[in-house]
């Protein structure tokens, strides 16, 4: 019975992270965080980090 409800809750998620796409909400955005862990920081499309660097740019 649990098994039935993992697939139902993953299947809702799909559909309205599909949904969201068709009505055009744009993709899916993610987290920085799992990137911390890397020797490189965040990545370079990251949107926390061009916040970051533009309130860096902006308090020169």
């Amino acid at each position: 019975m649990e098994i039935l409800f993992a697939i139902v809750i993953f299947g809702l998620a799909a559909v309205g992270l599909g949904l969201g796409l068709t009505v055009g909400r744009g993709p899916v955005r993610t987290s920085c965080g799992a990137s911390a862990g890397l020797r490189e920081g965040r990545c370079s499309d990251c949107p926390l980090r061009r916040q970051a660097n533009q309130a860096e740019e902006a308090g020169q």
